[in-house]
């Protein structure tokens, strides 16, 4: 759920002399140690980074990373819970072979924690990352981003060599029998953003389908959560069927990723026009190649957090274009309950409430797991691509700088109120109210959400404002809250099937000749 960037001051790096004057930003964050806690002052050594022009044969303006971890390859993090060290420095002309001196507290580092003094580093397996392609959303395992072997950290060395040497590689999606990969050149994003975009989607296919060549299937589009992508759709074989009718889906698992983070198939200033993308060009290439009952009646969409709202976004913005939508643990539906923060009351701060306590953003149980404050700044320090920018990056304006517009301020947590009411034309209860006599009668029987009682991330107060609003409407949505359950524990088998025969059984009232004979 979170990502920022903030604008960082660069510097051109020519020679290794003048790199010896930049200093790279290290982050930290341990969720089980109190911030009172004494820890002794310990020695902060310097990192000296250089990379291999086989890697990028020109001078690399961007940002540039050392992760650490005490048991782990560092790149692979930050982790959302039980975050590591690390700092980050953006960097202009830095030429290959240069050598680039980062350390805690030198100038335009970032570090987390944002107090790095105390930071103990002995012991620590430590990584260098460079950022070399742009559009990627992930730092140290994006495709093409550079990154050095792994050393343990010895502050008596003083200056430590990290060599960029490497580079991530594409993943490949492994098709086999029954999953196959789906993938469509988008002309209307590629146009927005002046290069090639590619959308892409696995597809499943019903374990009929070889068997009975003349039969269509109705299909569930699937969005998975934020991190999530196509690849969770590979699969060597059909998914186990067992609905009224005997019937059976074709399972589209979509690809929400962006350079952004999660674009939730929302048309949006900074991501483009993904969610007619989604309607106009994959879809019809999708009905085109395989073998399912081509009318809107007989599509479902369902999703999981970022998908969950993605998905309960797709059946509002295109209540024609779907028979009905299966949203579980969305992301908040109102923003006047966005994870316990109301974004359009004056004097509202993300990090803290009127009574100056710190806000959490995700717990385990009872027990605070994860405050605001330092998830929005490990982000920062991060760079582009979490789940808290995301939201930015779909629902603000562009800004002047071709970024989106800040909703919050990444050092005080003040939130920008002009912001927040662009943030509107997103608000999916306000959307409902306000426009519920044109969308009401498209929308009947088509809304299912579910939520646990209790979320990790305190997205059930957004959820009940929408049933409220919903039933005060009139409408016959089913919103449910989930006794007992959190974001995780939500999705029981019981639901899972639940939902599937939900799906079938509206199928088959659009279509009953559909019915197998059992």
């Amino acid at each position: 759920m979170i990502n920022a960037i903030l604008p960082l001051q660069n510097r051109k790096i020519g020679t290794a002399a003048q790199a010896g004057r930049r200093l790279v930003l290290l982050w930290l964050l341990t969720l089980n140690l109190p911030a009172s806690s004494p820890v002794a002052t310990a020695a902060q050594p310097t990192f000296r980074l250089t990379f291999d022009e086989s890697l990028h044969e020109t001078a690399y303006t961007g940002r540039v990373y050392v992760y650490f971890s005490s048991n782990s390859e560092p790149r692979l993090g930050p982790r959302w819970f039980g975050t590591e060290p690390f700092l980050s420095i953006d960097v202009e002309e830095w030429a290959p072979a240069a050598a680039l001196e980062v350390a805690p507290g030198g100038e335009d580092v970032l570090t987390y924690p944002r107090e790095f003094d105390d930071v103990d580093l002995a012991g620590f397996k430590a990584q260098a990352v460079a950022r070399f392609n742009p559009h990627e959303r992930q730092v140290g395992v994006g495709a093409g981003n550079g990154y050095s072997d792994v050393i343990t950290v010895d502050p008596d060395k003083g200056v430590i060599d990290l060599r960029i040497s490497r580079v991530v590689t594409a993943p490949s999606f492994r098709e086999t029998k029954w999953a196959k990969l789906l993938t469509v050149r988008s002309k209307l994003l590629s146009e927005f953003h002046g290069r090639d975009v590619t959308l892409s989607a696995a597809v499943i296919l019903p374990g009929s389908y070889y068997d009975q060549p003349a039969r269509r299937y109705p299909t569930m589009f699937t969005i998975p959560g934020f991190g999530g992508t196509h690849f969770m759709g590979q699969s060597d074989r059909p998914v186990d069927e067992s609905n009224p009718g005997g019937v059976e889906f074709l399972r589209v698992m979509l690809d929400p990723s962006c350079p952004l983070g999660h674009h939730v198939f929302a048309d949006s200033a900074n991501n483009g026009p993904v969610g007619r993308a989604l309607i106009e060009e994959l879809i019809p290439e999708f009905e085109s190649r395989f073998r399912c009952v081509p009318d809107p009646a007989a599509r479902f969409v369902t999703g999981h957090s970022s998908g969950g709202w993605s998905s309960l976004w797709l059946q509002v913005a295109y209540p024609d274009q779907f028979g009905g939508v299966w949203s579980t643990a969305p992301d908040p539906v109102c923003f006047e309950d966005f994870q316990r923060i109301d974004l359009y009351r004056d004097g509202e701060n993300m990090f803290s409430d009127r009574d100056g306590n710190r806000r959490p953003l995700a717990r385990r149980g009872d027990e605070v797991a994860v405050w605001y404050d330092d998830f929005s700044w490990m982000e920062h320090v991060n760079g582009y691509g979490g789940q808290l920018h995301s939201f930015e990056a779909v629902f603000s304006p562009r800004g002047s700088d071709g970024k989106p517009l800040l909703l919050w301020d990444r050092k005080s947590g003040e939130i920008d109120g002009e912001v927040a009411d662009a943030w509107k034309a997103y608000d999916i209860r306000l959307t409902l109210q306000e426009n519920w006599e044109s969308l009401g009668p498209k929308l009947r029987g088509k809304l299912h959400i579910f939520m646990g009682e209790k979320d990790t991330f305190y997205l059930e107060g957004a959820t009940i404002l929408l049933k409220e609003t919903l039933e005060e409407l009139g409408s016959d949505a089913v919103v449910e809250i989930h006794t007992g359950k959190d974001h995780s524990t939500l999705m029981s088998r019981q639901l899972r099937q639940r939902i599937r025969t939900e799906m079938a059984e509206a199928f088959l009232t659009a279509f009953p000749e559909a019915a197998i004979e059992e």
